[in-house]
């Protein structure tokens, strides 16, 4: 990517040679930080800093001011395609996101209409382009969205959910009504990643946050089916440059051959696979990205680094390895403690790249 001064990210995505391996943070802008706090309080609501493209930029930008991370991601939210088909996204403060529509049989499935990105979406699209031009290529930003599987999850539990039991009830009951739902999700979701690309978004991840709570035949089924489905839709080059997918599935472990078989250049590991056999096991057909626990990052500057170095260690020399946490950091983090984490990844790393 010739007009970006890091790109280290993408190369580690594409397994082609880097310098030390790459870093960002799930959720690297986010409550753990002074200065988001203070414009999500100017905001005043979630929904509010998502849809503000300034305030979505601004928030997106922060922590790159603050720490030497390889790569930007779009400050928004999974739950902005069903908020977009009409369901009436809200966030309670405590309980996380609700729906004021959710989805309770075929016929709501039936109304719901595919979000034109451009339209229902634009202030996705509008943060994404001033995003890339404020980077002035910085480091590549990270388009994304949730998977369909996931978006289903609280489409039809009107909410977060422990059990998941009303969606489940429809795999195992109403397996038809589940597809349909899961099928215009699934269209969706590419379009709406395909428009974040149009955008400027270099490379797009998929999150699959709830893939580890089904079975086995039902993960290939009702999510899996379906990420593939997006992958087969995405651009996957613009303007000369690849554009790396990246899919993640938290609690994916027993399903690595599965997700790398999709086509996707790389795979998200949660902190429960140790990434050394996950490489094993996948061989050089995708990256890696992950997968330390977040709750390192509660402890001090010496632990951080001796869990970083141990996953480095694992994984190995060579490229193919993009260093995060195995999920998003959590708010009471100390900044400090997440600029330990970037440094000592570049530092320790180096040794790994040199031929």
């Amino acid at each position: 990517m010739p007009d970006l001064k890091n790109d280290r990210f993408i190369r580690a995505l594409l397994r082609q040679p880097v310098d030390k391996t790459p870093i960002w943070i799930m959720r690297q802008a986010g409550r753990y930080l002074p200065e988001y706090r203070e414009v999500r309080a100017q905001a005043g609501d979630f929904m509010t800093l998502c849809s503000t493209p300034d305030l979505a930029c601004e928030v997106t930008l922060q922590p790159l001011r603050r720490f030497d991370l390889d790569a930007a991601i779009l400050f928004s939210d999974i739950l902005t395609i069903p908020d977009a088909m009409g369901l009436g996204l809200y966030f309670e403060e405590g309980e996380g996101p609700k729906f004021k529509s959710p989805i309770s049989s075929a016929a709501d499935i039936e109304k719901l209409g595919i979000p034109d990105p451009n339209q229902e979406l634009a202030y996705v699209m509008d943060a994404v382009s001033l995003i890339r031009k404020e980077l002035d290529g910085k480091v590549p930003l990270i388009g994304f969205a949730g998977s369909p599987w996931t978006l289903a999850t609280y489409m039809v539990e009107g909410g977060s959910s422990r059990s998941f039991s009303k969606i489940k009830a429809m795999l195992f009951a109403d397996a038809k009504t589940a597809h349909a739902l899961l099928a215009k999700l699934a269209d969706s979701v590419a379009m709406y990643l395909n428009a974040q690309i149009e955008a400027g978004a270099q490379a797009v991840m998929v999150f699959d946050s709830w893939g580890g709570a089904l079975t086995t035949p039902h993960y290939q089924e009702f999510s899996l089916a379906y990420m593939q489905r997006i992958v087969d839709q995405l651009t996957r080059e613009k303007d000369g440059d690849k554009i790396p997918v990246i899919l993640f599935t938290k609690g994916g472990g027993l399903w690595l051959d599965q997700i790398a078989d999709t086509g996707c250049d790389a795979l998200g590991l949660d902190w429960t696979i140790n990434i050394g056999q996950a490489r094993q096991q996948v061989g050089d057909r995708v990256a890696l990205q992950g997968n330390m626990d977040p709750a390192v990052m509660a402890t001090d500057p010496d632990t951080i680094k001796r869990e970083a170095a141990s996953i480095l260690a694992d994984f190995g020399n060579g490229s193919g390895h993009v260093f995060n946490l195995g999920h998003g950091i959590t708010p009471g983090i100390t900044p400090d403690n997440v600029a330990a984490l970037v440094d000592a990844v570049h530092e320790f790393s180096i040794p790994y790249h040199q031929q």
